[in-house]
Formats: structure tokens, C-alpha cells, sequence
């Protein structure tokens, strides 16, 4: 099993043998043994075992591995689309893995924005509605929440396209809206799912230059994906294999 200790930066480091996984000051999310299972009739199928791992602030972190790996297991679970069966799971503090579904709602709201690889935008809304989506939940105003759906936009470059919609925009534009999405309530963490799955290779590599040119401003990025050339655009990737970590490596 891999595990982690703190090393003289404060920084979490992996142990082969011994110690755990500590909370840090820049701690932002902690993961401690956990798993996650389903019941298939008499039969338990353990799609997580015992993952236990740190992320930081300012991380841009790569989860590779095969299908059936764990991976998209992980992701929900960071997500907080679904909670762990056993374990402990913090994000900025707070223990979500024993949250409600309606805490973690809100957990997913503030915390989280999150980039799907079929975009998952209104087909008759305009590029600026779809961004103030998360904005209209969390109740802010027209008027405000309208400027910050225009300076999201504009950060990825669309500045020129709010008012179009989805089928008069490019796949790597409607991308780039879906992001500016995720980006508008200023989460702690941009969770991508298979950013580039439905993309040409050079579109897929401007968005990739994007999320790099969003690490460098500040934000955290979590990139789930089983492309070894997206996991490689990352400053640390893990891997996993039949539900347990099997390496986590600094490449950058």
C-alpha cells in the first residue's frame, strides 16, 4: 500500500513502508484508507482498496490507469458524487466522506468545479447562460452574477463568443465554456473528467496549454484520464491498477 509522510517542506511525501498519510498546512484534500465497495450478489467487487493519498494547494495532478483500474471511482469520490464505504476523506478541513447528500451538494458547489468530457452544456443556451448555471444556484444576482460569468469567459479566451450557443461553437470552444464553468464560483479544485476524450489532437493540446496557463495562476487541477500524454502535462501523476495506487510520481 502507498503511503505518504511530511517531509522537511511540510509537503506530504510517499513512505513504501510505515507512517501515513498527515494532514499539512496547505493540505487541501486527504484521502486515509479508503475503499469502496459493491455488493454483486453474494459476491463484494472492491473497486477502491485502502487509497490513501495528499493533494496540495496548487497541485496539478494527473489519475491515470486502464478501464476498470478505480479510476472513475476515485474521481466520484473526489467529486463527492458518491461517498466511500470506509474511510476518511477532508477537503479544506472537512470531513465529507460522513456528509448528507445534501452537505455534499453544497460541498460541490463551493468546492468544486468540474469539466466532463461531453461538455454537458444546454444546447439553447448561450455561452454566457451556461456559465452562470452554478452562479443561479448559489443565488447570486443577475447583475453580478453576469460579470462574472463574462470575466470567466474571457479567461479562457471566449471573451468575443458569450452569446453563442453550443451547436455555433467549435468542440474546443464548447470545452473552453464548460471550463470557464468550473471556474466561475472560484472553487478550491477544477476536477476534469477526459477533458480531451472528444477532441482532435490539437485542439486536445490548446486545452491542455489552458489548463497549464490555469495551474500557473493559482488553481488547483485534478485531470482524470487514461491518456498517458494528458497525464504527462501534469506536475505529479498517479496511477491506478485494480483499485490501489500503483505509483505516484513527481514529473515536474
Amino acid at each position: 500500500m502507498y503511503k505518504f509522510m511530511e517531509n522537511a517542506n511540510g509537503q506530504a511525501e510517499h513512505v513504501a513502508n510505515g507512517g501515513e498519510v498527515r494532514e499539512t498546512a496547505t493540505s487541501l484534500i486527504l484521502m486515509r484508507n479508503i475503499w469502496k465497495t459493491y455488493q454483486m450478489g453474494v459476491e463484494q467487487l472492491h473497486a477502491l482498496r485502502d487509497v490513501s493519498f495528499e493533494v496540495t494547494k496548487g497541485e496539478y495532478l494527473a489519475i491515470i490507469g486502464p478501464s476498470g483500474s478505480g479510476k472513475s471511482t476515485l474521481m466520484n469520490l473526489i467529486g463527492c458524487l458518491d461517498s466511500p464505504t470506509k474511510g476518511d476523506y477532508w477537503i479544506n478541513g472537512q470531513l465529507v466522506s460522513d456528509m448528507s447528500d445534501d452537505e455534499l451538494a453544497r460541498i460541490r458547489n463551493k468546492e468544486i468545479g468540474f469539466v466532463f468530457q461531453t461538455f454537458n452544456l444546454l444546447a439553447r443556451a448561450t455561452a454566457l447562460h451556461n456559465v452562470e448555471l452554478p452562479l443561479i444556484y448559489a443565488g447570486m444576482r443577475a447583475a453580478e452574477r453576469h460579470d462574472k460569468a463574462q470575466a470567466a469567459l474571457e479567461s479562457v479566451e471566449l471573451g468575443d463568443r458569450v452569446l453563442h450557443k453550443p451547436n455555433e461553437l467549435s468542440g474546443g470552444q464548447r470545452q473552453r465554456v464548460a471550463i470557464a464553468r468550473a471556474l466561475v464560483n472560484h472553487p478550491s479544485i477544477l476536477l476534469a473528467d477526459e477533458p480531451t476524450g472528444a477532441l482532435d489532437t490539437k485542439t486536445s493540446q490548446e486545452i491542455m496549454g489552458l489548463f497549464e496557463k490555469l495551474h500557473e495562476e493559482g488553481n488547483t487541477i485534478i485531470v482524470v484520464t487514461h491518456e498517458q500524454e494528458v497525464a504527462e502535462r501534469a506536475h505529479r501523476v498517479i496511477t491506478i491498477r485494480d483499485g490501489q495506487i500503483e505509483s505516484d510520481e513527481r514529473v515536474r
